[in-house]
């Protein structure tokens, strides 16, 4: 029997998280509803927060199907506390939930649905939405994760890891925090297609003869500032471009003539600036959160071909021939001082054969791959 979804995630659109590719093949399948963002902390009355509460308490209970950010199955906004503290604020937060939702199932008609959350803050919801089993995808660690109440959270996870019939965890790491007879390791898989396939080269990346060491993804707490801001002076030759959100409160990286800070990009685009830049940049800080970790841009960036070079941590080992690890600046400098030369003998003999390593380590780890085992496990519930 194939069970319908319930599917608490973050909010549909974007750059799509391990969990909306997940989801995506298993829609393909069976009903889903998909429940964007519940929260995972308080807001602060920052003036993004505002905007963002604005925006769950004015828009409609089912969202538009916007062609940009076009989900294949029911997408819902729901009107609540996020991340409540005491007993009664999450009791109310429990009711509004479930009052918005209980209609929308019952019209949907699912069979026998899981319910799927990689929110721990779902944690009161489960038992309460006729769901058959209850399913925890766990992608961080929310006790290490920047800009959460860590406390509240883990409140939260702690009476979801009770109530859920399977956990899956994106890393080993994830794993050893849960109960061995509930968890199952699903790492994170990659859309081969999208970044192996050639594409053309996007017009706003530099194009003057010059190498190019790229980063997607945001300027969030758990990159090496200092790393970055010494190897971008100290390689002017090269120029280095970031892809992404700044979701600090200051600039993070130093300004000079070879940083480009270009923003968010659409995820279907940046094949087109990952494929032809000459190295694609990890430097990850260490910490708990990025030794839990299990990156997506990782085999997005292997998917390409190009050469990588990243700081240290566990979901790297799997993949480390074919990776430049660095622990130093001197290290990280000698490996881009190697890629450059490579890049001028334009060597299409080694180009090829790196192509063909990096394929050969991820070509099992497609998300169709990853939905097939998800299957087996889900219909065993």
């Amino acid at each position: 029997m194939r069970h319908d979804l319930i599917v608490f995630g973050e909010d549909w659109g974007g750059l799509p998280s391990s969990t909306q590719h997940l989801i995506k093949q298993l829609s393909l399948t069976r009903k889903v509803i998909w429940v964007n963002s519940i929260g995972l902390r308080q807001p602060n009355w920052s003036l993004h927060d505002i905007k963002r509460v604005w925006t769950k308490l004015t828009q409609s209970t089912i969202s538009a199907e916007e062609s940009t950010h076009f989900a294949p199955f029911l997408t819902v906004n729901i009107k609540t506390i996020p991340a409540p503290k005491g007993i009664f604020a999450r009791w109310i937060a429990k009711q509004l939930i479930v009052s918005q939702l209980k209609p929308l199932i019952k019209k949907a008609q699912l069979n026998h649905p899981i319910l799927w959350t990689s929110l721990p803050t779902v944690a009161d919801v489960c038992g309460s939405l006729g769901e058959s089993s209850i399913v925890y995808y766990c992608g961080d660690d929310f006790g290490a994760l920047a800009g959460v109440d860590h406390q509240v959270i883990l409140q939260h996870e702690q009476k979801l890891i009770q109530k859920s019939d399977l956990i899956l965890a994106a890393s080993l790491t994830l794993c050893h925090k849960f109960p061995e007879e509930k968890v199952q390791l699903l790492p994170h898989g990659v859309d081969f297609t999208l970044f192996n396939q050639p594409v053309f080269r996007a017009k706003d990346l530099p194009n003057d003869g010059r190498p190019i060491a790229g980063f997607y993804g945001s300027l969030s707490k758990w990159l090496d500032y200092e790393l970055i801001n010494q190897i971008t002076e100290i390689n002017p030759d090269w120029h280095f471009v970031f892809i992404g959100q700044n979701e600090l409160t200051y600039n993070p990286i130093t300004l000079r003539d070879n940083v480009h800070l270009m923003g968010a990009k659409p995820h279907s685009q940046l094949p087109r600036y990952s494929q032809h830049w000459q190295v694609s940049l990890l430097p990850f800080i260490d910490n708990e959160q990025i030794r839990a970790c299990n990156p997506l841009k990782l085999l997005e960036y292997l998917a390409t071909g190009t050469p990588i070079i990243s700081t240290d941590f566990p979901a790297l080992h799997p993949y480390k021939s074919a990776i430049h690890t660095v622990n130093s600046l001197a290290e990280f400098n000698s490996s881009l001082n190697s890629i450059q030369q490579e890049w001028l003998r334009h060597n299409k003999e080694t180009l090829h054969k790196r192509k063909q390593q990096h394929t050969k380590l991820i070509k099992s780890h497609t998300w169709q791959a990853k939905a097939k085992q998800l299957e087996a496990w889900l219909e065993a519930l």
